[in-house]
């Protein structure tokens, strides 16, 4: 790995001179409160609840109502499953761009988006951090983001698909936070039963369990000093939740068969591929552990939307061995769903039978799983599972989609789900 120059020159050089001016949407609306004027620069979830990132004074918003995204391409909005729905001029919506000089209505309130504001953004002044790499501007804008985030003690709750690189993403907080010196816990929400992740994270006490033939500390009191990092967060069972939440509000832990709490001193990082505001809607995650997760957001972008990236990271994953322009050419016509996972697996495949093998069995798979490899041993469960997950989303929902020429609502009702769900799904596969 490349040496990097020291950490606090860089972040001065960058504010400097790196910086690059972005549309940024400014909504407005009045509500009991006032007037109101908001400047969106990321995911930003708005609803009645107290601890919305912008909440509002009216009591036929739901507590979590729309979220907004800030795109390329403008400003998009999204219903959570609000009881009384989501409007862009009179139109009912799940989720869609939003129109400059539009109105979104929730409730009793109308919310109306104003000419873009110019918003400069701080730019990374290198192609890597740690273990990252990126040369396009979405990353390098992460990169510094990430810098400044390692500084706080803030929970911090990272989101993308399966594959962009989340745990990497954790251990450079890590490595950038003033808790260096302090050890990296890791913990898979997902790959544990409930016993024994709270037994994993938190530790138990002898005789607290069949197995249990020993006092032990959790993952939680191991990365004392440090930073303790919560993979699959998604997958957490709904009563290890007010536990979690305990631990980030107040420090405290206490191990399976143990009356007494202790103090612990650990930051949290989490992350997920689940869309978490959606599982807050449905009941299925606390609304409390989400807003205490997520003080700190970032998302990952899926590697089809960074593609100026792929010969870096090949450079990367194949050092010595760069690629011919046919080559490069046909893997950035590939959609990637196993994001740079699925490319280690590629490079690591072609350096076993070569370039043209290896893009042959890319395509071959393409057209025999949807985009998909075919199972491999070779690599955890879990990762596996993961991906084939994402295939049966993606390729049901397009042969519905197909069968009832785009109709959501027959595709919701002959699929058995929600049609925000459904809006999700269409989303998240760029369907």
């Amino acid at each position: 790995m490349r040496s990097e120059p020291d950490r606090t020159d860089l972040r001065t050089e960058s504010r400097l001179a790196l910086v690059q001016e972005r549309p940024t949407p400014v909504l407005e609306w009045s509500d009991k409160a006032g007037v109101h004027r908001a400047v969106i620069t990321q995911r930003t979830l708005v609803g009645s609840s107290e601890q919305s990132q912008l909440r509002v004074m009216d009591r036929q918003v739901s507590r979590t109502h729309f979220e907004l995204e800030p795109r390329e391409d403008g400003l998009w909005v999204r219903d959570l499953g609000s009881l009384n729905g989501t409007f862009i001029d009179q139109i009912r919506v799940e989720r869609a761009r939003v129109p400059a000089g539009s109105a979104i209505r929730a409730g009793s309130l109308t919310f109306t988006l104003q000419r873009p504001e110019a918003r400069k953004v701080d730019l990374w002044p290198t192609d890597r951090l740690g273990a990252l790499v990126g040369r396009s501007t979405s990353m390098r804008a992460l990169f510094m983001r990430l810098v400044e985030f390692a500084k706080a003690s803030a929970p911090v709750l990272i989101t993308g698909e399966t594959g962009t690189g989340k745990e990497l993403v954790a251990r450079a907080l890590h490595e950038y936070s003033p808790r260096r010196a302090g050890p990296f816990g890791v913990v898979d929400c997902g790959a544990l039963p409930e016993t024994l992740l709270q037994a994993e994270l938190f530790g138990h006490v002898k005789g607290a369990f069949t197995g249990a033939t020993a006092n032990r500390d959790g993952a939680a009191a191991a990365a004392a000093g440090g930073t303790l990092f919560l993979d699959e967060i998604g997958e957490l069972p709904p009563d290890m939740q007010p536990k979690l939440l305990r631990l980030i509000e107040e420090g405290t832990v206490r191990r399976v068969g143990e009356s007494q709490y202790r103090t612990v001193d650990v930051r949290v990082v989490a992350a997920t591929h689940r869309d978490l505001q959606a599982r807050v809607a449905d009941g299925s995650f606390r609304e409390d552990l989400y807003y205490r997760l997520a003080v700190l957001p970032i998302e990952l972008p899926p590697l089809r939307a960074r593609l100026e990236d792929l010969d870096l990271l090949l450079a990367e994953i194949l050092p010595g061995k760069p690629l011919d322009a046919a080559t490069l050419s046909a893997l950035k016509g590939y959609r990637w769903p196993g994001n740079v996972r699925e490319l280690r697996t590629w490079a690591q495949r072609a350096r076993l039978v070569g370039n043209k093998e290896a893009l042959a069995m890319l395509r071959s798979g393409q057209q025999e799983h949807g985009g998909l490899p075919a199972v491999s041993t070779a690599t955890p469960f879990k990762q596996e599972r993961e991906r084939w997950l994402e295939h049966l989303e993606r390729e049901y929902v397009t042969a519905l989609m197909k069968k009832h020429d785009r109709n959501i609502t027959q595709v919701a009702d002959e699929a058995g789900l929600d049609r925000s769900y459904v809006h999700r799904l269409i989303k998240k596969h760029g369907l």
